[in-house]
């Protein structure tokens, strides 16, 4: 079953955030899939997914993105998945 399109932007706080990556940075150096939960859906991630950093730069604003991207079918080849909540 395929999950239904999702385009969504949350804003957390600077301590949920720290606790976020800080899981994500151990899911990353350990090579093992995680679990992040984001505006209430929770999402799996597989060990395999890339990892990428954007820089956007404006008129009047700059953004840098941390983005984690793979296929659907990645996911089914991780069996262990660390929480990042």
């Amino acid at each position: 079953m395929t999950a239904a399109p999702r385009d969504i932007e949350r804003v957390y706080s600077t301590a949920e955030v720290v606790a976020k990556l800080r899981r994500l940075a151990d899911a990353l150096e350990s090579e093992t899939a995680f679990r992040i939960q984001i505006a209430g859906e929770r999402i799996r991630v597989p060990a395999r997914a890339q990892f990428s950093i954007e820089h956007e730069r404006g008129e009047t604003e700059e953004e840098i993105e941390f983005q984690l991207k793979w296929t659907l079918d990645d996911d089914a080849d991780d069996d262990e998945a660390a929480e990042v909540v």
